[in-house]
């Protein structure tokens, strides 16, 4: 319960200092992976472009208990999965969130992420002068291909 109401005031203090000045972020490709019944966790992805050099620092989406921003890289045969306080986005080049690099992790899943369903998300992002603003996106849910 503790955690809905830190999660509930976090995006209200998002929403609420969001800044009309900040030009939106490009989100484009967005897709969330489908999963099996009994499956906890899922995964999302989608392409970034800000018009000038911001920060994503929240994720939220009714669909899970909580959103994670992720790393994953190989060094020698080895997956190592971290998660990421931000993801820095550098002014007008596409940060991809795809398989095997960048994603958002759904934690605590609601319900079965079935394809040809969808999922909205709610991506907070900073400004180099840490004004915030929100942006909504609906994600299809897919099979990997």
């Amino acid at each position: 319960m503790m955690t809905l109401i830190i999660r509930a005031l976090f995006l209200f203090l998002c929403i609420s200092f969001s800044s009309s000045v900040f030009a939106e972020v490009n989100i484009s490709d967005a897709w969330v992976r489908s999963t099996i019944p009994g499956q906890k966790v899922g995964a999302a992805y989608m392409t970034l472009t800000s018009p000038e050099d911001s920060k994503l620092f929240y994720v939220e989406t009714a669909q899970a208990g909580s959103v994670e921003i992720h790393s994953m890289t190989m060094n020698n045969g080895v997956m190592k999965m971290r998660m990421l306080d931000e993801l820095p986005l550098k002014a007008k080049q596409p940060e991809k969130l795809a398989p095997g690099g960048f994603h958002l992790m759904l934690f605590e899943l609601k319900t079965p992420l079935k394809a040809g369903e969808q999922v909205t998300f709610t991506l907070c992002f900073k400004d180099k002068n840490n004004k915030i603003t929100h942006q909504q996106v609906t994600a299809p849910i897919r099979d990997p291909n």
